[in-house]
This record gives C-alpha cells, structure tokens and sequence, in this order.
C-alpha cells in the first residue's frame, strides 16, 4: 500500500512543480480561468447521418470514467460489463455482436486480431475531448480504407493541445479516490514547441481492491426462493499504468499528428458465482503499445491527401492455477502494422470522390500446444462519393477486402504444414438525407450497408475449438430516421428530437456447437442468424433558468427485438431457441441525463434502465433475467486558489444501492463513492 500511496503523491506533486517553475501569467487569468471549455472545431463536412456525441463538459454529467462508462448514454448501445473496477468492458452497438463494433483512436482502428474485442475499460476520458458514435458509418467520405469496413464506428479524439494568449504551457491534474479502495491520478501536461507544433504528454495509475459488498439470490422456477445471502466481491483487483504523447502539427493547408500509447496491467478475474464458489483466482497481465501517425494535406484546390500508418504490439498472459477446473498458464503476442491512404477529388463544389487503400498485417503467437501461429494480410480498397443539391445529400461506398491468412497445421508426427485461406468481398454502402424547407430544420435520412467481419484468429485457430473453414459473418443493415434541431433566444435555447427505425440480418453467425457427443468440446461454426428490429429516440434540451443558471436535458430510448432464426427445427416451447430474444439484449432500455450550472456550481444527475431480457436465445422462465436501474449523483465547485483553478468534485453512484448483474452471475457494485479532485494551470 506504501507503494500506491507514494505513486499517487508524485502524481500529485507534478502541477505544483509545474507551476513552481513556471511564471504565472496574472494578466490572462480569466483566459486562463475559462479553459476549461473545451474548444470543438466544426466538422468540414456535411454529415448525411449524423453521430451520437459527448464532449467538453457533457462528460463532467456523467458518472463516467472509462470511455465504455460513458457510452452507456447513447442509444442503441448494450455495454458487456463483468464488473468492478477492472472488470472487461465491450461495446455492442444494436445487437449485431462486438466483432462489429469498429473503435477509431485519433482516426486509426484499434485492433484485435486474436478474438476481435476491445476491451473499452482501458481507455480513460482525461484526455478524450469527443466520443462520436455512428450507424453505419462516418458521414465523411474523406478517410481510409478501414473506416467503411465496420457496421458501426466509435470515434474516440484525443485532446489537442490550445493555449490562450501569451501562455506556453498548461498542467492538469486529477487525483480519485473512494469506494473500492481507489487511487487513481493523472496528469496532462501540454507545452507549445513552437507557432506550429505542440506536444502533449498524459499518464495515469489506477489502484483498486475491487472489493464489493454483492446480494447473491436464487429462486427456484416456481418462485420459491433457494437462498438469499450478501457476500463480498473478491479477487476484482487491478492495478494499471497509462502512459501516453503526442506532437500536433500545423502546415499550410494541413495538419499531422505524432502518438505514442502504453499500457500496463495486472487484475483478477473475479470470475461468475456458481456452485457456491465465492472466489476466483484466476489472473490476467496486459501490455499494450502502439505508435501512429498521421499526415494530412491540400496539395490543390481540388486535391487533398491523407496519409496514416501504425505499429501495434500487445502482450496478453492469462493463468488459472486452480488445479480442480484445469490448470492454464497461457501468454499471447500479437503485432500488427498498417498503412492508410485517402485521396479526395472534388469535382465541382458539391461533389466529391474518394479513392482510400489501405494495407494491415497481424500475428499471433502463444503458448499453446499444437498452435497454429496465423499470419493474416488484408488489402483494403475503397471508393467513395458524395453529392449535395438543395436539401438533399447523398454518399455512396463501395469497399473491397481482400484476405490472405497462413497457418500452420501439425500432423501429428512431428512434421509441419502451411496451410494457406483466402477472401474477396466487395460490400456496397447508400446514405442519403433530405431536408424539405431549408428555413426549417427538419431532416429525413435513410441508409443502406452490407458489410461482414471476418473470423478471428481465435474463432479460426485457437486449440481444439477454432474452425479454418468459416465463413465470414455478414450483416445487412437498413435504417430510416428523423431530426429536428433549432436553437432560440428565449427560456428554452435548444431543442434536439430525433428517432431511427431500424433492420439488421445477420447471417452466417460465428457460433460455439458442441463438438461430437460430448458438451465439453466446442467448435466454431457459421449456423447462426439473427433478425434484429429497433427503434431509437433521443431527445435533448437546453434551458436559461435565470441569470448564471443553465439546465440541460438528454433522454434515450431503445426498443429492440432481436431474434435467433439459427434453427427452425429447435423450436420446443419448453426449450427451444428458435425466435427466442438473443441473450442478454433487452426489448427496452434508455437514459436521462440532467445537468443544472449556476456560477461555479454544478449539479448532475444521471439514470440508466436495462428491461427485461434473457442469457440465454431460450427465452424460458429459468434463463429470465430481471430489469436494473441505477442512480448516480454528483455536485462539483470550481474555485481559484493560490491562482489555481480547482474543481472538487463528488459523486454518490448507485444511490439506491440497488443489486444487479449486467453478465448473469457476475455481480455489480452496490452504492459507491467517488471524490474526485482536479487542477488546472
């Protein structure tokens, strides 16, 4: 504990020597005192389907601090949550399976060739300045290859550097700690190089127990209850190091960016309640590392270039010494390397072309026996065109994926051999936006999109399990929307409606079968297909109470009927599968977030509800998983001291102290607290 406690003080020490060292500049100290605004540039392009997007204070409202916390707020989206502090956290946007989900970090992918997934719990919102969610895709055709490849995108930007007047530098600080036996600081330290380049440097810690206080109840099928009792969450423990920098640069006409991120992890894995075990000690270490770049120029009137490229290496270790299941002591390394470029043509002023080709290498080495230790190559071509006339906007897409995976199979007889998949797709895209009366802001949209994932390396090669036959998973995707949005100058100074109907097949599913007659052995394989219908409605509000006073409104609502079509024969009342809701997505779920600013106070309220669902596509009484809600509360004030701007900051979660699990048998955490304390300089 000594340990964390002296990491923590040297985090907290960093803007008080900053600003020991550095002269204050008196004269600007109310452009100081107002950054923490955050500046949001306007997008160049029009946008056919506009994005779900947090940024500035909108995160200040949330009782967030993970990006996966945060996007609980946008609907349409089912987070994966196994709980506490370093509990794995995936994002699903409606319902077509994480392996969808592409997650952009500062424009370029975040990848996992090994099962697909990113674990969002890994990334923190210190240094995020905007979240943007898209259906479909970006409405901008200006970018790789990789942004068409996904159903749906999450965009997550990195702060850029600003600095008001005269000033060179700026330090912010936060230090958390509470429930859970957390500390948890960080630091930003932004300095100007020059007129054109900026450099900024971001590191975090995070300490946790991750003990917990959990209701644990089961209650037979004819509503008897088993038992009845309250435990203590083990084993939940993390402890991570963040680390990560950029150099931003202006030219004429142009930009480019430099980034480095490392993580460092070690956590338990608290594991699922059953058979009244009550502790798990299995273990996990990760070590994630990537550099990218990015390049970005108008070399014409007409021409402009867009240039990324990344090196990724992480470094996965999973143990398990509880010889009574089995013993597991495995470690992974994957590398990858990628390569962009998105070259825009504009034709005339209101249409453009884009040709974008972009190169990605993975591979995958472990511990396992008999690995296949796959190398994958993918070629990605796309071309792209968007067109505005009056109220109408249009884009189109086409995307060509070109894979070529090798692997190596043992014969068993010490010999071994290369063994060599490929798959050509060409999937087409179709949005389109018609606004009737440019005086008034109605907007109608629809889209189209076919697009797939390919397998992971997991699903194709892992021991035992993994298919090299499969499929590739695809999804046709049909969406049709509304949006009305004006500002005023009266009581109510904005108003935001806007609703989405929506179609998603997916067909050739990626599931786990029993293998033979045993259900011990599993494979892979493509017979799953998933009929998904949804709505999503979203309404946001903003009002001048009186002077100094502000009040802002979001609501979210989802309605969805996602449904298993895998087998029509496996139809059994008592059993069957066949039509069941897909496991754990609920018909109805949404959101209400409350934000009330009076001078340097503030006042945020926020409630999620999760309806009624099922772990399991066998929508029967015994798979039955109840409704949850939580409550969350929290009150800063922001001040100046020793011409430092402080915020204080409190936060009651889970007010009620209401038990639920989000994963069935993986409990979360009842009421909690957070303090939170931040300095700026």
């Amino acid at each position: 504990m000594v340990r964390h406690i002296f990491i923590s003080a040297i985090f907290f020490s960093m803007p008080f020597i900053s600003w020991a060292n550095n002269e204050y500049d008196f004269e600007h100290e109310d452009s100081a005192y107002s950054l923490n605004e955050v500046q949001v540039t306007a997008q160049s392009y029009k946008e056919v389907i506009p994005a779900q997007t947090l940024q500035g204070q909108q995160f200040e409202a949330l009782r967030s601090h993970s990006v996966a916390d945060a996007l609980r707020y946008f609907s349409g989206v089912q987070i994966k949550d196994y709980g506490g502090v370093g509990g794995i956290k995936t994002v699903d946007i409606r319902s077509m399976g994480t392996n969808h989900m592409g997650v952009f970090y500062d424009g370029i992918q975040l990848g996992n060739a090994q099962n697909g997934q990113i674990d969002l719990g890994k990334f923190s919102l210190d240094n995020i300045e905007e979240i943007s969610l898209y259906n479909g895709q970006k409405s901008d055709i200006f970018q790789p290859a990789r942004d068409f490849g996904s159903a749906g995108t999450l965009y997550l930007r990195t702060k850029r550097p600003t600095f008001a007047d005269t000033k060179h530098y700026n330090v912010k600080a936060i230090f958390r700690t509470g429930s859970f036996g957390l500390a948890n600081p960080s630091i930003l330290y932004e300095q100007k190089l020059s007129e054109n380049i900026n450099l900024s440097l971001n590191a975090e810690y995070i300490y946790a127990n991750g003990k917990y206080k959990f209701r644990y109840k089961k209650v037979f099928s004819d509503g008897t209850i088993a038992w009845d009792t309250t435990a203590v969450r083990q084993n939940g423990d993390i402890e991570s190091l963040r680390l990560e920098g950029g150099l931003f640069g202006r030219l004429n006409s142009g930009q480019w960016n430099l980034k480095f991120y490392y993580y460092d992890s070690e956590k338990g894995i608290p594991g699922a309640i059953v058979n009244n075990v009550w502790k798990n000690s299995q273990r996990q270490w990760d070590r994630n590392f990537f550099t990218q770049g990015s390049f970005q120029k108008k070399l014409t009137d007409k021409y402009e270039i867009l240039v990324n490229a990344k090196y990724a290496r992480d470094f996965m270790r999973y143990l398990n010494p509880d010889t009574t299941l089995m013993y597991l002591d495995n470690k992974f390394w994957q590398d990858e390397i990628y390569v962009s470029v998105a070259n825009k043509y504009s034709i005339c002023k209101n249409w453009d072309t884009n040709l974008s080709i972009d190169y990605q290498w993975n591979t995958l080495d472990a511990t396992l026996t008999n690995f296949a230790y796959p190398t994958r190559n993918t070629l990605l071509v796309a071309l792209a065109t968007s067109f505005q006339w009056n109220g109408i906007k249009t884009m189109a897409s086409v995307l060509g994926t070109f894979v070529s995976d090798k692997s190596i199979v043992s014969s068993g007889t010490g010999s071994n051999t290369d063994i060599f998949n490929q798959r050509n797709e060409v999937t087409p895209a179709l949005f389109m936006s018609y606004q009737p009366y440019i005086e008034f802001p109605l907007n109608f949209r629809a889209f189209y999109k076919r697009i797939f994932r390919m397998p992971t390396f997991n699903d194709l090669y892992y021991t035992d399990i993994g298919n090299a036959n499969l499929n590739p998973e695809f999804v046709d995707q049909y969406n049709i929307g509304v949006q009305y949005s004006k500002r005023f100058d009266g009581f109510i100074s904005r108003v935001l409606l806007k609703s989405d109907a929506y179609y998603n097949n997916v067909t050739d599913k990626i599931i786990a079968v029993p293998k033979g007659t045993g259900q011990y052995r599993w494979m892979m394989m493509n017979i799953g297909k998933v009929k998904i219908r949804g709505i999503d409605v979203n309404a946001q509000s903003d009002f001048r109470l009186f002077k100094d006073a502000k009040l802002s409104l979001n609501l979210n609502y989802t309605y969805q009927k996602a449904q298993d079509y895998s087998d029509p024969t496996d139809n059994d009342p008592e059993s069957g599968t066949y039509k069941g809701q897909i496991a754990y997505i609920p018909w109805h779920s949404g959101s209400a977030v409350a934000r009330a600013n009076w001078k340097d106070f503030n006042l945020n309220y926020s409630f999620i509800y999760v309806g009624e669902r099922y772990h399991n596509s066998s929508n029967i009484r015994a798979n039955y998983e109840q409704p949850w809600y939580t409550h969350d509360l929290s009150g800063s004030y922001r001040f100046i001291f020793n011409n430092m701007q402080l915020t204080a900051t409190l936060e009651v979660n889970n007010l009620l102290n209401q038990y639920y699990d989000v994963i069935q048998n993986y409990p979360m955490p009842g009421r909690n607290y957070k303090f939170i304390l931040k300095f700026e300089i």
